[in-house]
């Protein structure tokens, strides 16, 4: 038996019940229809803030924690908001850890943009940028927008519109084909 491919789901948001970690908790969900085993890294709010000193061995243990999932995965597929035109400073955080370490390198990156239309371009933009240093291969073909209104997310935390959950596997199914 073929063990599925492994995409690792980053959301950018720390908020409770964000349309972004909505997305995501999707994504999961509809995985196992396109042949992926997707996974939800949980541990963004406990990562430290970055530090160059810092990045040595041993790695403080939330670190080494993200550069392994991200060692694991065959890609990563993001959806982070928009604050103040760009990327949120956790995020951007997550993003600087990994910098340093060759996990990320020429891994296989989507992304999903859950904002209104009009709306998330510069966290697009800025992504697309903090990636290229990291190393990471974007996907293209792996990025979408995947508006989200508040209505849309059930009390499991899930959206149910058939719609999204569809576009969500077309994008894993594009981002594992390459990975």
């Amino acid at each position: 038996m073929t063990e599925h491919p492994v995409i690792l789901l980053l959301s950018g948001s720390l908020r409770g019940g964000s349309s972004n970690e909505a997305l995501l908790r999707t994504a999961r969900a509809v995985a196992p229809e396109v042949g992926v085993r997707a996974e939800l890294y949980e541990g963004l709010a406990r990562l430290p803030h970055f530090n160059p000193d810092d990045d040595t061995d041993p790695l403080p243990a939330p670190v080494a924690g993200l550069r392994e999932a991200i060692g694991r995965a065959a890609g990563m597929l993001i959806c982070t908001p928009e604050y103040a035109g760009t990327l949120p400073g956790s995020f951007k955080n997550l993003l600087d850890w990994t910098v340093g370490g060759v996990e990320i390198s020429d891994k296989p990156v989507g992304w999903v943009n859950a904002a209104a239309p009009g709306r998330g371009e510069g966290a697009e933009a800025t992504l697309r940028s903090v990636l290229g240093y990291t190393g990471a291969r974007v996907v293209d073909a792996a990025c979408a927008r995947v508006p989200v209104e508040r209505g849309m997310v059930g009390e499991d935390g899930l959206v149910a519109d058939p719609r999204t959950r569809r576009r969500l596997g077309e994008v894993l199914a594009r981002l594992a084909a390459v990975g």
